[in-house]
């Protein structure tokens, strides 16, 4: 039984090969190229986000590798944004959907995995440091732009963070002005009311 199961297994493995290699070649010949759209992250240590932009955080968190190289909508890990006025930090079960498995593909990459699965492991919270801080007599009601803009309304912000190896504060969103061009760009609502309250 297990000689007819490793020949079936075998013969499988051999025929799904020869389909891919038949299926490559016809691409070639059609002039068709592979396209990577993905970026490709630089490799950094946790010692070189000294020199980035932004607070440096207690795990060096890539977003330019999960958003940007493995594209990861920015709604799984920030999953409330759409129906929450804060876009919530991520929790460790989230990330662990993942790490898991994934063990990272450097010493680096490894190493601040293993403080997330420690984190995970001994139910003890990140201590993230804010990037951005609205003035208290202000209101930014996240999941309001979400749905009215989309789903990457976050870059009009935020930025590109699919190229941000750390997060830093893009836009002064505590200046109204920025506010106030972003409502006039869109013929929306100026009302003072609408963000304070």
């Amino acid at each position: 039984m297990r000689k007819l199961a490793s020949v079936f297994g075998g013969t499988l493995l051999l025929t799904l090969a020869v389909a891919f290699l038949v299926r490559d070649a016809a691409a070639t010949r059609q002039g068709a190229t592979a396209v990577n759209d993905s970026l490709i992250a630089p490799t950094l240590t946790p010692s070189d986000s000294a020199a980035l932009k932004g607070p440096r955080q207690p795990i060096f968190f890539r977003h330019d590798i999960h958003a940007g190289q493995y594209k990861i909508n920015c709604q799984y890990c920030h999953y409330s944004v759409s129906v929450s006025s804060e876009p919530g930090i991520p929790s460790m079960g989230t990330c662990m959907n993942c790490h898991l498995v994934i063990g990272g593909t450097d010493s680096t990459a490894q190493r601040e995995i293993a403080k997330v699965r420690e984190a995970y492991n001994t139910s003890t919270p990140v201590e993230w440091n804010r990037v951005y801080f609205l003035a208290r007599h202000a209101h930014f009601p996240h999941m309001r732009h979400i749905n009215v803009m989309g789903p990457n309304a976050c870059a009009t912000c935020h930025g590109d963070v699919t190229r941000a190896p750390q997060v830093f504060k893009v836009n002064n969103v505590n200046n109204m002005g920025f506010c106030i061009n972003c409502h006039l760009e869109r013929n929306v609502s100026r009302d003072c009311s609408v963000c304070h309250y």
